[in-house]
């Protein structure tokens, strides 16, 4: 029942994770390494999906079997209780000091493990450059310099669960001690068998508690990967893909006219303009060449033209008298297509690539590549459309 239960509950948050990060804004990604996604996608999940279901069903066997024993040993020997007022106080001040530090050590292990995935993808992705540049040894101390930041933190949560061991060893060798006392001392009121089974129980309690507590903290640390989830499910999303109320023609737009009116744009809340307040008319079927130094913004007009970036709020964006910051993001661009600097080709075949949602036929499709001047490359290659793109 509980690995069902866990496994509906990581499904919603894997739903919720997937849809948080794909709807995310481009701030998001522009302030958020690779490395920190992957981990939530790759050791948070895991851990909610995993480890989070046993340790709750092991936490409450634990607490079950713990009351169980106590019970039957007050009930043998009544006296016990009395005793166990006093432990069951050091018990519960090692498990308060206990739980939070391990809790906190779990989330610096898992904060420090982001920068490693970071540094390992960026690593493979500029290999080459790497190399070009000699600079193998400096990339292999930044990653030994992680992975050492990485170790001390879950060195210091292993040495944790360690002082909590001999902590609770010497409660359940002073619980086993007592119960044996009683036994002793009561032995006239007890069967032979009672005083085993007050004895037995005893020596059950130590490995018990040491689990229950070693169980309580996991949850409280694992509860972290629930947390570090959720926050990536919430985050602000980009406008809607479809706003019913306010939705373009299917023929829009029919001329291509573009004007901007007081276009204001930043990357993100805190910086400067790129854009400041830039109001210009383009007409329809003409061609416009923007000149400019780098980073003077001309790649930031297409950036606002397809909302990747939204403006400020004064701004005013309309293609063909449509107002583009009132309709739906699925409806803008869909209508309107880019050549980007760097090209992107996706895993798939060549008439993926060139139709991924399959709109249009071979003719077309083949008409394109004869207007690329990219026929001939096309047509040596077995498959001709469907050979995989390397």
């Amino acid at each position: 029942m509980a690995t069902t239960a866990g496994q509906r509950a990581c499904k919603v948050f894997h739903e919720n994770l997937v849809k948080g990060v794909l709807s995310a804004r481009m701030e998001f990604f522009d302030t958020t390494p690779l490395g920190r996604i992957l981990n939530r996608f790759s050791k948070d999940t895991y851990t909610i999906d995993e480890q989070l279901p046993m340790t709750m069903y092991s936490w409450v066997s634990c607490l079950v079997t713990v009351v169980v024993a106590v019970v039957t040993i007050a009930y043998v020997t009544p006296l016990f209780l009395v005793a166990c007022l006093p432990m069951g106080l050091v018990y519960y001040r090692i498990m308060v000091y206990y739980v939070p530090t391990a809790r906190e050590l779990k989330r610096l292990d898992s904060v420090s493990r982001s920068p490693i995935f970071s540094h390992f993808g960026e690593s493979l992705d500029g290999a080459s450059t790497i190399r070009a540049f000699r600079a193998e040894m400096m990339f292999e101390k930044i990653n030994l310099t992680s992975l050492e930041r990485n170790i001390r933190a879950y060195y210091a949560y292993i040495a944790s669960n360690r002082w909590l061991a001999c902590r609770l060893e010497a409660i359940g060798t002073a619980f086993t001690f007592i119960a044996t006392i009683l036994a002793v001392v009561g032995s006239g009121a007890l069967t032979s068998g009672e005083g085993g089974l007050s004895i037995t129980y005893a020596l059950s309690i130590t490995q018990t508690l040491n689990w229950l507590v070693r169980m309580s903290s996991d949850r409280e640390s694992q509860v972290v990967a629930v947390e570090r989830v959720d926050e990536y499910a919430q985050i602000q999303s980009e406008a809607p893909p479809v706003i019913e109320s306010y939705r373009p023609s299917k023929e829009w737009p029919t001329a291509g006219a573009i004007s901007f009116k007081n276009a204001k744009m930043r990357y993100r809340k805190g910086l400067p303009l790129v854009l400041k307040g830039l109001t210009v008319d383009i007409k329809a079927g003409s061609k416009v060449g923007v000149v400019g130094r780098t980073g003077a913004g001309k790649s930031s007009l297409l950036l606002v033209l397809l909302r990747l970036i939204e403006p400020d709020s004064d701004t005013e964006l309309v293609i063909d008298g449509i107002d583009t910051l009132r309709i739906g993001l699925l409806d803008l661009r869909k209508n309107i297509s880019i050549i980007p600097q760097d090209p992107v080709l996706f895993t798939g075949t060549v008439r993926f690539n060139l139709d991924p949602f399959n709109h249009h036929d071979d003719t077309a499709i083949w008409d394109a590549i004869k207007r690329a001047h990219l026929h001939s490359q096309i047509t040596a290659r077995p498959g001709q459309l469907n050979v995989e793109v390397d």
